[in-house]
């Protein structure tokens, strides 16, 4: 008992010793209080229509953390919420996370107490008097040892490497921490975009199949004039080229459309034949009209990609320290204290064999092995500050690139918009012409024809807007 209390004491002591190499300190967040160079934008321009409503960026206002719920749509919410249960990216992630903290558990303990281990030993021994020398002495008939010992064991962390070395696996727990949310986040944020994009192709699916309805009748009209020498067959078979490349568009989208549909089954964790994967439709998603925007320091703060890259930057820094503190001397205190007996049940009578000892260490001679690793440990631990700065640039760059984007996209389906309407418009005319016999159903079908596809661009240009607002979103909690 007074050799554990002088092992404890002694260990309570070295750890409030000086630790060598870096404290490390929180970097401090960019002094900026927008995004982009020129004035950042404050709202996008308004569209008449479904996804058109003006876009409001609210600077300062933080994005909820569930954001994909802004979109308002329940399947979403669902599809997203059975995603981050049931996914084995996400799984894989937190049981890398439970095994960074048992781990830093693990090292933890064996820093800050001795190391006690118990032994029991029986071994049958014969001891011949002449192997030490001692000649004409009968030896002793065979007998059995019985041995019980306690050894204690302990290292003084005199110059911290133990702690600098738990530091270090805390880090790394943070880090695996915030890559646990990173994943989450991107699972959710793959999900969304995956969701507009299975709606955005099957609305192409759609507009194609009712182009190619219209251009088939249109070639029919086609073969009936050339059949009474109206066209020349040079037409015809242009009419004829024009029907078959549409054709050939639809298989493509259709099995886009279709792996999109196996990547979220993948995403929720189940095979694509056994889930059962929602449809979704862009009037099925509400367009958040009031889009939060937090400030850059806030952003660095909150992103768990920047939090995991100054994790690694704090665990090189401990790693300094660590290898600073491997060039000093090292100091072990260890005791044991046991019973050693001929007879059983006499091991029990009380220990008879005791030891106490001491060690110093000190590297002499490695031939620069350890000098050479605590310059490879500074080397790293400077990599990663520059590693920590440029992803701190690159959240800040995808935030600014992505309001751009968002800028045009809603300029985009403005233009768009306006195109749609011109052709609805013409396709109107056309169709009240064709009543009272002023073109012929040629020209009706063709003026259908342009309405469809003005139809489909809008279209496009919108399920654009909406991917781009999720990632907006994403920036602005996630990760890239």
């Amino acid at each position: 008992m007074r050799t554990s209390r002088l092992l404890v004491s002694g260990a309570m002591a070295a750890l409030s010793a000086c630790a060598v190499g870096p404290d490390f300190h929180r970097p401090l967040p960019p002094s900026t209080d927008q995004y982009t160079p020129a004035e950042q934008p404050e709202q996008t321009v308004s569209v008449e229509g479904h996804g058109g409503t003006a876009q409001h960026f609210v600077s300062g206002m933080d994005a909820p953390s569930r954001w994909w719920e802004l979109f308002r749509c329940a399947a979403l919410n669902e599809l997203v919420d059975g995603a981050l249960t049931n996914s084995p990216t996400v799984l894989q992630a937190q049981a890398r996370l439970r095994a960074a903290q048992a781990d830093l558990t693990a090292q933890g303990r064996a820093v800050l107490y001795p190391a006690v281990d118990a032994q029991l030993g029986v071994t049958r021994e014969k001891v011949d008097p002449a192997a030490f020398g001692i000649a004409n002495v009968p030896s002793a008939p065979a007998f059995t040892l019985y041995n019980t010992q306690v050894n204690v064991s302990y290292t003084l962390d005199l110059f911290g490497a133990k702690r600098r070395s738990i530091e270090g696996a805390a880090a790394g727990t943070e880090y695996q921490e915030y890559e646990t949310q990173a994943t989450r986040l991107t699972l959710a944020a793959n999900i969304v975009s995956a969701a507009i994009r299975q709606a955005d192709l099957q609305a192409q699916i759609d507009s194609t199949q009712a182009i190619l309805n219209t251009e088939t009748l249109q070639l029919g009209i086609s073969e009936e004039r050339y059949r009474v020498g109206g066209i020349a067959l040079e037409d015809l078979e242009n009419s004829r080229a024009q029907v078959a490349q549409l054709r050939a568009s639809l298989p493509p989208l259709i099995a886009e459309r279709q792996q999109v549909d196996h990547q979220l089954a993948v995403y929720t964790g189940k095979p694509p034949a056994q889930a059962a994967v929602p449809r979704f439709r862009l009037e099925d998603l509400q367009l958040p009209v009031e889009v939060p925007l937090a400030l850059p320091s806030e952003l660095v703060q909150k992103r768990p990609d920047v939090r995991a890259s100054e994790a690694l930057w704090h665990e090189a820094a401990a790693n300094v320290g660590v290898a600073t503190a491997n060039l000093f001397p090292h100091l072990s205190i260890s005791g044991s204290a046991g019973s050693e007996r001929t007879r059983a049940s006499e091991i029990v009578d009380g220990f008879n064999v005791w030891s106490i000892g001491a060690t110093l260490m000190q590297p002499i001679f490695h031939a620069g092995e350890l000098r050479a690793k605590k310059r490879s440990a500074t080397a790293s631990y400077e990599a990663a500050a520059y590693t920590y700065e440029q992803t701190v640039l690159e959240s800040l760059q995808q935030v600014a690139d992505t309001l751009r984007v968002l800028e045009a996209d809603a300029a985009t389906l403005q233009e768009r918009s306006r195109q749609a309407d011109s052709a609805a418009a013409t396709s109107a005319i056309a169709q009240q012409r064709y009543g009272f016999g002023g073109i012929s159903r040629m020209s009706l079908l063709d003026a259908q024809r342009q309405k469809l596809q003005a139809d489909l661009d809008r279209q496009r240009a919108e399920a654009q807007r909406y991917m781009d607002t999720a990632a907006l979103l994403h920036a602005l909690n996630g990760a890239p």
